[in-house]
């Protein structure tokens, strides 16, 4: 009775995130309301609050399901088969199309642009990121494939905020549609800058080919963004 208990429980609770991340993304977190989640749930006022303390926790539990922890995703690339770089790129296709299709991470990403009207302290994605990057160009470095002056935590932090700006106002000016596009030709021009003796091209058209593959045997709605990083990447993320 209790495990069936408690698995009602997720499945509600579940719902509810579900529900609240479509309206997020939708209207954003002022022009949302709990009877919003209610109703688009079909579950009751009394049961949002029963799950969720508030309109705030359910903000941070939205952020926290997908958009704030997406570096468990490099766990996928450890292949030291395929060159660092070649991983690093396949991971920002995989994150792009989860920013531009996944109502979770959609919503998570709204919520922490919107996090000044929120009373609730989100996560900062930004070092978890950087330190997935810096260890993945750390690796580039020690296999001799980055350019001699490229040094790889503050290569990550400019990489990161750049990936974030490309796509963000990708989707403002011309929708979520086009942002693999965009970052094929942001992948093209970077490269050129970070690869000592590699063809861009060669190296972009893999990861895309790569990410394509990924996205087939998983669906856009259960791109799964989980994961952490340990103390010493987040160290090197700061450097």
């Amino acid at each position: 009775m209790d495990s069936t208990l408690q698995e009602r429980a997720r499945a509600t609770r579940r719902s509810l995130l579900e529900a609240a991340a479509c309206l997020f993304a939708e209207q954003g977190y002022a022009g949302t309301s709990v009877n919003d989640i209610s109703a688009r749930s079909g579950r009751t006022s009394g049961s949002v609050y029963f799950h969720y303390a508030s309109k705030e926790g359910i903000a941070l539990a939205v952020v926290q399901d997908r958009f704030a922890t997406w570096p468990g995703l490099a766990a996928r690339y450890t292949d030291r088969a395929v060159p660092p770089l070649e991983r690093l790129v396949t991971l920002s296709y995989e994150i792009a199309r989860a920013l531009a299709e996944d109502t979770l991470t959609r919503a998570g990403a709204r919520l922490w642009a919107e996090r000044d009207t929120i009373d609730a302290p989100l996560p900062d994605p930004f070092a978890l990121w950087t330190a997935a990057a810096t260890r993945l160009l750390a690796q580039a470095r020690a296999a001799g494939h980055l350019a001699h002056d490229v040094r790889p935590a503050a290569t990550a932090r400019t990489l990161v905020r750049a990936f974030f700006g490309l796509c963000t106002l990708t989707e403002a000016l011309e929708g979520p549609h086009t942002v693999t596009d965009r970052l094929t030709e942001w992948w093209h021009l970077t490269l050129l800058s970070l690869q000592r003796d590699s063809d861009p091209a060669q190296v972009v058209g893999r990861a895309r080919a790569a990410a394509t593959r990924q996205a087939a045997r998983k669906p856009a709605g259960s791109v799964r963004l989980a994961g952490s990083v340990g103390s010493a990447e987040l160290q090197a993320s700061r450097e």
